[in-house]
């Protein structure tokens, strides 16, 4: 075999490792897919009507905006079950058993990020289970569910290498999983749940030119048909950075703990 197609084994070897823990840890994995319904719920149901006559509309108009910032969150929220899990091999000692083993040394790592993306599909599943069944009617043909599957995997893939390189960093199961935190709430500060424009002037610099907002609105356009303009391309440019970057940093500080 090459050295990529065992490296391919061993990856698969680590995706099989997490899904697993993922049913052997089902509080984690169940606080991770039911907080953004909970959201959901929350925004819709007790909020909606307030927050849709703000935008001219009712509760159901609201339920049509803020489902983009829901599904963000939710695959922000996987993004963090990442980082909590990292810290769980490099404080329990797993990590050094891997090393007496003859694995790919980047197996262990790309093993957490393919599990994050699955349970990201999950999510996302889950969410818009819910927001259909509160009344949510997206507009997308088949392209555009394409094209939101494959930004989907872009953001996630960049924020899992970013919170399994915060994972590294911490110290403690309870510190990663405070880390990734300000991730999971950017949305909130972003065109998520209520449009930039209606924000103070300091607070709407921020929402407009953060990374959250131009995926939002991607997906927001995906879903319902309203114009993405330059979004799309701002938002695969931030999830190329965040990715490069937080990748960098996770197999800089991986090979520093291991050495």
């Amino acid at each position: 075999m090459t050295t990529l197609t065992l490296a391919a084994r061993d990856s698969a070897t680590m995706l099989r490792r997490n899904l697993r823990r993922m049913v052997r840890y089902p509080s984690l994995t169940l606080s991770l897919l039911g907080m953004p319904a909970i959201f959901l719920l929350l925004f819709v149901v007790v909020l909606g009507g307030t927050l849709g006559g703000g935008l001219g509309g009712d509760r159901g108009d609201y339920l049509t905006y803020v489902v983009p910032g829901i599904v963000l969150m939710t695959v922000a929220g996987t993004a963090q079950g990442a980082a909590i899990t990292v810290a769980m091999d490099m404080t329990q000692g797993i990590i050094a058993r891997f090393r007496t083993m003859s694995i790919a040394r980047g197996a262990v790592l790309t093993g957490h990020v393919a599990a994050a993306v699955v349970q990201a599909v999950v999510g996302v599943a889950v969410i818009l289970g819910v927001a259909l069944a509160l009344g949510f009617r997206p507009t997308a043909g088949p392209l555009e569910w394409l094209a939101l599957l494959g930004l989907l995997a872009a953001v996630v893939f960049a924020l899992t290498w970013l919170c399994v390189a915060l994972g590294l960093v911490a110290s403690t199961v309870e510190s990663a999983s405070n880390l990734p935190m300000p991730i999971v709430l950017l949305p909130f500060l972003g065109s998520g749940f209520v449009p930039t424009d209606s924000m103070p002037a300091a607070v709407r610099v921020f929402a407009e030119h953060q990374p959250f907002t131009p995926i939002i609105e991607t997906i927001r356009g995906l879903l319902t048909g309203t114009p993405i303009g330059t979004s799309a391309a701002v938002a695969l440019a931030w999830c190329a950075v965040i990715a490069l970057g937080g990748h960098l940093w996770a197999r800089r500080r991986y090979d520093r703990e291991t050495r």
